[in-house]
């Protein structure tokens, strides 16, 4: 581990109780353009920097880590540790993704960690070091907790078709209503037994479903006192992006995958998300109701 970059295994930020819609999204993934327009679609809702959380792993795939960084830190946004910046902060070999060894995935995943760990400084990793790995609000009554992976494992893929019962076993013992997760980069929301498990979906890359657009997920406070969530394509300028990674030498799978809206590899996906490849995703709002 890197000197000065001890990192707090059990560290959870508590934002307390907040007011009006609050925005998520997930892997800004070294994508400026994308992180330029979330930043905007936020502006243009009025929703101020208090009430808008990153699920992790700014930097990535793409080509512009440090200016990807540097618009987070300035927007004063909350941030949940990502697998990335665990790995980014502690100075280990790999970006901790949870791939497969010898995937396709881990293979592709060697270049843009390396591009990115020389590009990133010092100081922005020790900032890494120090993200909570749990963010914790409420709204409306009701308890959220944000994680990356999941509550157990930092790197865990958490699908729409994961077991139903892990989710819930989750949900109890972090004592919440409404776990939000990143990391698995496909956006979903789910009505469990005794309470709701979203992921809010990535902005820098696609959803693998055929369309260069990325996800974010707004809560929104209805008039009828519950809360609405409702998740949103991002569009943004994709060429830009993919320019930038031809003109760095990230010349790689994932510049087409940025364009034809397609994952390089579905290595990762469990058989029902691997059969939605390349099928325009819908996801549908989901009312909130109070659990207890």
């Amino acid at each position: 581990m890197a000197s000065g970059m001890t990192i707090n295994p059990a560290s959870c930020l508590d934002l307390g109780s907040l007011m009006g819609p609050v925005l998520v999204f997930g892997g800004p993934y070294s994508n400026l353009a994308a992180t330029q327009a979330m930043q905007q679609v936020a502006r243009q809702q009025g929703i101020p920097p208090e009430r808008v959380i990153c699920t992790g792993d700014l930097v990535a795939y793409c080509a512009q880590p440090q200016a990807t960084v540097d618009l987070i830190r300035d927007w004063g946004i909350s941030v949940v540790m990502g697998n990335c910046e665990e790995s980014l902060a502690s100075g280990a070999a790999d970006c901790g993704c949870g791939f497969d060894a010898d995937s396709a995935c881990s293979l592709l995943s060697v270049q843009w960690y390396r591009f990115a760990s020389h590009q990133l400084s010092l100081t922005d990793k020790r900032w890494m070091a120090a993200l909570p790995r749990q963010l914790r609000f409420s709204l409306r009554g009701q308890r959220f907790t944000v994680v990356h992976g999941s509550l157990s494992r930092i790197n865990e893929f958490v699908f729409a078709s994961s077991d139903q019962r892990v989710k819930q076993q989750q949900l109890v013992e972090a004592n919440t209503d409404v776990m939000i997760g990143g990391h698995c980069g496909v956006p979903f929301g789910q009505s469990l037994a005794n309470g709701y498990w979203l992921n809010s979906g990535v902005i820098g890359m696609p959803a693998n479903d055929g369309s260069a657009d990325g996800w974010y997920l707004l809560l929104t406070p209805d008039p009828a006192g519950g809360i609405t969530a409702s998740w949103h394509r991002l569009a943004y300028d994709v060429a830009a992006s993919a320019a930038a990674m031809l003109s760095a030498g990230l010349d790689t799978p994932y510049v087409q995958a940025l364009q034809n809206g397609r994952w390089p590899s579905t290595d990762i996906l469990p058989e029902r998300e691997t059969q939605a490849t390349g099928q325009r995703l819908a996801v549908p709002e989901l009312p909130i109701k109070l659990c207890r």
